[in-house]
């Protein structure tokens, strides 16, 4: 069966190797430079929709997979899927649901959703809130990442721990700031845009480093070669994305304590409360049992990968059966 995934994004790593795994084709459809602003916004969709109306006639999928947020995509989407009889799929991240940007599209994406043969989420909370808007959804909270190899750039250290980090609204700067200052003789080595620190006006310590935005080959060596990951979030229900695809590397995380993340990560992890102390506590158990962690991690990978079989499987099944009926209907 052959899939194309339509992503409105610059980048994602979850629709690529999404793609991947099933053997599909991914496109990231994006017109930077109109930027997000209400005065031009809509010539951006409008470029973006005849791209990816391109992209689906020339490939002429059996199926199609598109991204949300934003929802606008899967609207474009819609009706070519309608048009050829063939089924599509949402893979809707948490922030189509949950954050402030997309809040008054709820009514939007909750249609969207019933129309979809079933919408890819990554936990329980999401799918029992698309139950009640009558929409069908499959629970994949993670898939398979491996990113190609390379010689490190990254000059080894005695200890490295990894932030992953976008600067964003629901990630705890401040409290990163302050666990690297407690920790001077830690090396954090911070992703995400440097604009936006200068922006914000963060006052950096020495022993924080900003490797600004990585190819697939440099991120993979980052995760890799650190010690050890961290991504934090406020967030409740959102999964960090960061976090598996550390595991898949085979490197252990720190990250944010929740329901959700605490039954996805029960071992080669230490949860923890957005506190400097609970911070570098957890940074100081990793060092003192790194290998323990490292063996535990490796567990764990071997664990998503067979449930990741099984999802798959699931997945494909719905996709078949929507194509089956339509043939049949």
């Amino acid at each position: 069966m052959a899939v194309t995934y339509i992503s409105w994004a610059p980048h994602c790593s979850r629709s690529d190797y999404t793609a991947r795994e099933l053997h599909g084709t991914s496109h990231m459809v994006y017109w930077a430079g109109l930027g997000s602003r209400p005065a031009t916004v809509w010539l951006k969709y409008l470029g973006q929709a005849v791209r990816t109306w391109q992209i689906l006639f020339r490939e002429k999928p059996d199926a199609v997979f598109v991204m949300s947020p934003p929802v606008v995509a899967g609207l474009v989407v819609l009706p070519y899927c309608a048009l050829r009889g063939i089924p599509f799929v949402v893979d809707a991240h948490t922030g189509a649901f949950l954050d402030r940007r997309w809040r008054h599209f709820q009514w939007l994406q909750h249609w969207l959703c019933r129309h979809a043969v079933t919408t890819i989420v990554t936990n329980t909370h999401l799918e029992a809130r698309l139950a009640t808007q009558g929409a069908n959804a499959t629970i994949l909270p993670d898939v398979p990442v491996r990113y190609p190899e390379g010689a490190s750039t990254f000059e080894k250290s005695v200890f490295d721990v990894a932030v992953i980090c976008s600067f964003d609204y629901d990630e705890p700067v401040d409290v990163i700031l302050d666990a690297a200052r407690a920790l001077p003789d830690i090396r954090f080595l911070v992703t995400g845009d440097p604009k936006k620190v200068e922006r914000l006006r963060l006052q950096l310590p020495s022993n924080l480093s900003l490797t600004g935005f990585l190819d697939n080959v440099a991120y993979g060596q980052l995760l890799r070669g650190a010690d050890v990951v961290m991504a934090l979030t406020t967030g409740k229900h959102k999964m960090l994305r960061a976090a598996y695809e550390a595991i898949y590397q085979g490197t252990p995380i720190i990250i944010s304590e929740s329901p959700m993340l605490k039954e996805e990560f029960p071992r080669g992890a230490i949860l923890v409360e957005n506190s400097t102390s609970s911070i570098s506590a957890a940074i100081r158990g990793m060092q003192s049992n790194l290998q323990k962690y490292r063996q535990e991690a490796a567990e764990l990978r071997g664990l998503k990968e067979q449930r990741w079989e099984r999802n798959k499987q699931l997945l494909m099944g719905k996709i078949r059966k929507d194509r089956s009926a339509d043939v049949h209907g």
